[in-house]
């Protein structure tokens, strides 16, 4: 019984972190271009190109 007086506030303050974290990085716009980095692979560089 008195290990959950430990593991519950751990368990809520990792939730609470974890949370607070994701609305961070939505808030700093890191789930902006989901698309952009999946369709970068089929652009050829110029640089990469054989002349």
């Amino acid at each position: 019984m008195n290990g959950l007086l430990f593991l519950i506030p751990i368990a809520l303050g990792l939730g609470l972190l974890g949370l607070a974290a994701f609305f961070w990085s939505l808030r700093h716009g890191q789930f902006d271009d989901l698309d952009g980095a999946a369709l970068r692979i089929f652009v050829e560089d110029e640089e990469d190109a054989a002349p």
